[in-house]
């Protein structure tokens, strides 16, 4: 039987791009009705509540489903890691709860015009699928759905997903993807903490079942931004996304090699990239660091390498890739250990401050962060090691222990101090206080004017650390080593 339409869908409002004939016919015959869709989010995190808020702005009446009454209570109270204009949209959607309705009750989904699932799709300890909270929310929007409704996985993960997730399971109920349901691919494209790009100026993929699927499907997304670009299936959809942050993955391993090499070179890798950007066409910047975390990088391209593996294809440049960047974090304890044995000290006692542990800048989010493992390994080495976070409080190494921020930090009382992350709105003057800085993007050092910079060769590092010269065997080899190896920042 022919679908009915979503209430509220128009034509014209948006552009709707296609690839060709497969979806060639996506956008037409769609008639204005003066209907308000109901929409079901299904998971209220870093994805879901922002998509809410999306379609709550849009003029959605907005159903937020999410199993922990905890983070429930949370966005209730406002308690919840958003940027500032976020915060004021949930405010508002707040004010009006007969709009923007907050429920863990999972059989509340059969009341929706169309379903949004936004829950995490994290890794396990080998590096694998973690697919138990999108198994559970599928089969319960499976379980509840009904004729007509459309059903939208945004959530990332890997190709055949949405297909086997839920078309497989809808057709097994009775329910035919095109006919009596639609299913859909559309994964999300939000940058936690950036409000340079607003959801609503970012385009999005979709890719249905069929291209009724799409065009339906498509109606739904563009209530949250203009532009939707349509794609021949849910495959080539969860592709683009896996494809996207496998890029990033890949440049990002691509910085970190060379910042390496300009290290070795006695050259801020900084100032390189800042250099190499100024070229208008064929170049991307890509900064590099102590590794990567979050919920995307350290995460997606994961997906896309296991199914590779069960079809027995390989993909080196990624797969090295990832194994470069989990290595990151150890390779700057490596770094910092090599600089104080130039010195003739070892980890043991050093004094190292981290400044910053949330994964990303303007986040309180450390899911991921390269600092909990750089703060575990050097207290594993008997440094005495500190961070400092003015967006968080306190975080747990994997040992249980639990550090808490130091609040207004004394740089001259460390040895080094080591740069993690950089909030936008706090003060970081007083880092030129510290006589070590370990910068391993190279981006606060380049920033200039900053005090007087200079490599760390093994004098410098000997009068930083007041210790007598290490005799060397008389061709300067251990000279060379400190140079070759160090590539610091004195301040002094």
């Amino acid at each position: 039987m022919p679908l009915s339409l979503l209430p509220g869908e128009h034509n014209g409002d948006h552009p709707l791009h296609t690839n060709g004939a497969a979806a060639s016919d996506l956008g037409s015959r769609v008639h204005p009705t003066p209907a308000v869709p109901r929409v079901a989010v299904v998971g209220l995190g870093y994805v879901g509540l922002p998509t809410a808020l999306g379609l709550f702005e849009s003029g959605a009446t907005v159903l937020g489903i999410d199993v922990s009454r905890d983070r429930l209570q949370a966005i209730r109270n406002g308690e919840v890691d958003v940027l500032a204009q976020d915060r004021a949209r949930l405010q508002g959607a707040l004010d009006e709860p007969e709009r923007f309705i907050l429920t863990d009750d999972e059989q509340k989904l059969r009341g929706a015009d169309a379903v949004i699932v936004c829950v995490p799709t994290p890794v396990d300890s080998h590096l694998d699928p973690d697919l138990g909270l999108l198994r559970a929310a599928c089969s319960a929007v499976v379980a509840h759905a009904r004729p007509g409704q459309v059903i939208i996985l945004a959530s990332t993960s890997y190709p055949g997903c949405t297909r086997e997730m839920l078309a497989a399971p809808l057709e097994t109920r009775g329910l035919t993807p095109g006919q009596s349901i639609c299913v859909a691919s559309s994964p999300e494209r939000i940058d936690p903490g950036n409000a340079a790009f607003p959801q609503r100026t970012v385009p999005r993929v979709v890719g249905g079942i069929t291209p009724e699927c799409t065009r339906r499907a498509a109606t739904v997304i563009g209530l949250l931004t203009p532009t939707v670009h349509a794609v021949s299936s849910p495959e080539a959809a969860e592709m683009t996304k896996l494809i996207e942050n496998s890029f990033r993955a890949v440049n990002i391993a691509f910085a970190n090699e060379m910042a390496e090499v300009a290290r070795s070179l006695g050259l801020n890798i900084g100032e390189l990239i800042d250099a190499a950007a100024t070229k208008p066409y064929g170049f991307m910047a890509f900064h590099p660091g102590t590794g990567v975390g979050g919920h995307c990088i350290p995460c997606d391209p994961h997906y896309l390498l296991w199914q590779l593996r069960v079809n027995r294809v390989e993909a080196p440049i990624l797969s090295d890739a990832m194994t470069s960047i989990a290595q990151r974090p150890h390779d700057i304890v490596r770094q910092v250990a090599e600089m104080m044995s130039a010195v003739g000290r070892s980890m043991r006692d050093t004094r190292v401050l981290v400044v910053g542990v949330a994964y990303k800048p303007d986040v309180r989010d450390t899911r991921g962060s390269p600092a909990l493992e750089i703060l575990g390994e050097i207290a594993d080495l008997g440094g005495r090691v500190q961070y400092h976070d003015p967006l968080v409080s306190s975080v747990s190494l994997d040992d249980r222990r639990v550090l808490m921020s130091v609040a207004k930090p004394d740089a001259a009382a460390y040895d080094v101090v080591l740069i993690h992350t950089l909030h936008r709105e706090q003060d970081y003057t007083w880092l030129a206080e510290a006589r070590l800085v370990v910068d391993p993007s190279g981006r606060y050092a380049a920033a200039g004017p900053r005090p007087t910079q200079q490599r760390v060769a093994a004098a410098a590092l000997v009068d930083a650390f007041e210790i007598p010269p290490v005799a060397d065997d008389g061709h300067g080899r251990r000279r060379r080593v400190a140079e070759g190896r160090a590539g610091f920042t004195i301040r002094g």
